[in-house]
């Protein structure tokens, strides 16, 4: 019941978003929205516990931290302008997409969101004390929430400065990973899955495995390198010399632009 209850507060809150879009003919605050939807079923979760467990405390510490830098950072990115995907999502389900955006944008993210946070919800309901599992969880979170950061500022940095508009990225973390930051979201979900693990839970594998898979086939790998070829000349050979998703060595003769 507490996991409907949060399913609720969610699609109350992207009710909101879609409101919101009336003002600004925009559905990019959807993207600054989408951590919020996660912490949204822990905080929910939370608040039927008079007495949370040290796992409980912790998992809400590091959600909360997740999901305000995710949706900071994307609200300041996003600021004023439209991204190109929703644009596309528009011209393609014209006429009336004003009303169909609150199922096929907000609806489905909101969804989407309530069925990949349930280890926060097992996590943070259940009483055991913590275990081995919960550390190396700890440790996965650490590790993928700096490949995440740091991939961010590295990649905002670049793109701030003169003359790299059809550039392509190529070093510091971008030298082992296409998209080092779609890596680090990964392993957060996956350490989100170690924590529900360690309650005994085993549904909460379903929800690193679904976000995973929309990061690479869906919203993320996949999505960008559609077009990415035209915009930026270099990328072809950075394909060939590094991998897609998971970091790696790259290959000799990789070019530094």
């Amino acid at each position: 019941m507490i996991y409907t209850y949060a399913l609720i507060a969610i699609l109350m809150f992207a009710l909101s978003g879609w409101l919101l879009s009336f003002a600004t003919h925009h559905y990019s605050h959807v993207d600054s929205m989408w951590s919020l939807f996660m912490a949204i079923t822990a905080y929910i979760s939370a608040i039927f516990y008079y007495d949370l467990s040290v796992r409980a405390c912790l998992v809400l510490a590091l959600v909360t931290l997740w999901a305000l830098r995710l949706s900071i950072f994307l609200t300041w990115r996003n600021w004023g302008k439209e991204d190109h995907r929703y644009d596309t999502i528009r011209k393609n389900n014209e006429p009336y997409f004003w009303f169909k955006s609150v199922y096929i944008i907000f609806g489905l993210q909101a969804l989407l969101a309530w069925v990949i946070s349930y280890p926060l919800y097992a996590a943070v309901t259940d009483q055991a004390p913590l275990q081995w599992l919960d550390w190396v969880a700890t440790l996965l979170f650490a590790l993928g929430f700096y490949w995440e950061v740091v991939a961010d500022i590295q990649l905002t940095r670049f793109r701030s400065q003169p003359g790299h508009e059809n550039k392509v990225l190529n070093t510091g973390l971008w030298r082992y990973s296409r998209h080092p930051n779609y890596f680090g979201e990964s392993m957060i979900w996956w350490s989100f899955a170690l924590f529900g693990a360690a309650t005994g839970d085993h549904w909460v594998w379903l929800s690193p495995v679904i976000m995973t898979g929309l990061l690479l086939k869906v919203s993320g790998v996949s999505l960008m390198e559609k077009t990415i070829h035209s915009r930026r000349p270099g990328y072809a050979e950075y394909i060939k010399n590094t991998n897609a998703f998971i970091p790696g060595i790259p290959k000799a003769g990789q070019a530094h632009d």
